[in-house]
């Protein structure tokens, strides 16, 4: 928007507290190179366009606001003669962007004194060199350390998920280690014993009823139903009474592994019938085997699948082979993020899932929303482990105003009132030296509110703390380059 052109007196300017100590001479050259332009109610620039002026309010009301999600958010409102805007950053040349960071708006008819970017860059170096050369390096060197600090927050990140992934590991490769053991011993056994059965004096009936009865065990061994303790104790008792009265005095060690298997007396009673009595004892230590042997292998296999399980967590928390930018469902998403750091939250802190599973996909960076959730999630842990160490952890979805919500809720002491506003910003932390980087809200800020043009927000009371991120169902303009 251009404004009406007006003579530029070096007095008025003069006396706008941004120029109070330059020359006459000084303020003479602004004016040969600015203009003043007065502006009617209504937009002067918007954020994100190239930044091609710098401005300094001679008189009017001037309003600054930023685009956060679909909405601008107001910034600043003022009628202080003096405050300046626009194209602040042009000293610094083509080493960044030049476009205008905020949206700009005057309310009444408002004067400016405006000077051409290129111009104002141009008066910087010369006049105040060694101003230009501090602030490039307080820019620059704020830009460094931040990058650098982010890149020790994705390490620290990737450690707890390491531990994570780790200790989740552990389990069902120990547990597949220890049953290929005992598998082979079983196994070695069961051959023994079937060399036993071989060599007895029994007809090539018995054997072949043998083996059928060994076929039709496993089978029932994989749709074994789940029971509970004491129809379980039950049937111990019944299995070890009727092993006994058929010979069988080592029954109470057999039992528990046919009741598993999903066996019970009217099985034995079709056994005993199928062989004769002098051969029952090695026809149920031989089947006894055979359910060990199944048992063995579906833990094996129930292991292997959950080490591919994590493995399968892993990559989609990573997002390893995966397009940048797509639909994605956040429930697997937040699924493996979790799972990603069920080491860290440990035993004492309760997830509770409320997902709405109607909600849609969503077009978004899915490994960067995964880290969005492992700051929050990190954050609440360390908020819960604060106030005592045990609490709850609630992962919540809905819909919300045409919005997709991820909320994150703990039950740790709360967000001090005073810090509140200050929480999302860069190198703020609350937690020990060593431990926050004070990056965590600030890189999840970016992520939700630059990349996805949605909100994050939080709400907060003592024993109850929200993190919400709101994210648009539907896709706009996206930038691979944003941050």
């Amino acid at each position: 928007m251009s404004g009406q052109v007006m003579p530029c007196s070096p007095g008025e300017i003069g006396s706008l507290f941004l120029f109070e100590k330059l020359s006459g001479q000084q303020l003479g050259r602004l004016c040969g190179a600015g203009r003043v332009e007065l502006f009617q109610a209504g937009p002067v620039y918007t954020e994100g366009d190239p930044a091609t002026c710098f401005f300094v309010m001679v008189e009017g009301t001037v309003v600054l606001s930023r685009r956060v999600g679909g909405d601008d958010v107001e910034v600043t409102r003022t009628s202080q003669p003096g405050v300046y805007a626009g194209a602040m950053q042009a000293y610094l040349g083509d080493r960044v962007p030049q476009v205008y960071n905020n949206s700009m708006r005057v309310t009444e008819p408002t004067r400016f004194f405006v000077l051409p970017a290129d111009l104002f860059a141009e008066v910087m170096r010369e006049w105040f060199p060694m101003a230009v050369h501090l602030l490039e390096g307080l820019f620059f060197g704020s830009k460094n350390t931040q990058a650098m600090i982010g890149q020790r927050e994705r390490l620290l990140a990737l450690g707890s998920l390491s531990a994570g992934l780790t200790h989740e590991l552990n389990n069902p490769a120990a547990a597949a280690v220890r049953a290929t053991s005992a598998l082979r011993e079983r196994v070695a056994k069961m051959r023994h014993k079937l060399g036993v059965i071989a060599g007895g004096p029994f007809s090539r009936d018995v054997l072949a009823s043998l083996i059928e009865i060994q076929e039709r065990t496993a089978e029932r061994v994989a749709k074994a139903p789940v029971l509970g303790p004491l129809e379980a104790s039950d049937r111990e008792d019944r299995l070890t009474d009727w092993l006994a009265d058929h010979g069988f005095e080592q029954g109470w060690q057999v039992a528990p592994t046919f009741v598993q298997a999903g066996l019970d007396v009217d099985w034995l009673e079709q056994v005993a019938a199928a062989v004769d009595e002098e051969i029952l004892p090695n026809a149920v230590g031989w089947l006894n085997y055979t359910i060990e042997t199944e048992l063995l292998m579906s833990e094996i296999e129930d292991s292997t699948t959950r080490v591919s399980h994590l493995v399968d967590a892993a990559k989609q928390y990573a997002q390893l082979d995966r397009a940048p930018y797509r639909e994605v469902d956040v429930h697997e998403l937040l699924d493996s993020t979790l799972l990603m750091l069920s080491g860290k939250i440990g035993p004492g802190i309760g997830v509770v899932k409320e997902y709405d599973r109607t909600l849609p996909p969503v077009p978004a960076y899915p490994a960067e929303l995964n880290q969005v959730w492992t700051n929050l999630i990190d954050n609440a842990v360390s908020a819960v482990r604060s106030a005592g160490g045990e609490g709850t952890l609630t992962v919540r979805t809905a819909l919300d105003h045409e919005r997709l919500l991820v909320e994150f809720r703990d039950t740790g002491p709360g967000v001090p009132t005073e810090i509140r506003d200050r929480i999302f910003d860069p190198f703020f932390t609350t937690k020990p030296v060593g431990e926050g980087t004070g990056l965590g809200l600030d890189i999840s800020w970016r992520i939700v509110v630059n990349k996805h043009h949605g909100t994050l927000r939080v709400e907060s009371e003592p024993g109850d703390t929200r993190f919400q991120v709101l994210l648009p169902l539907t896709a706009e303009t996206h930038d691979e380059e944003q941050e």
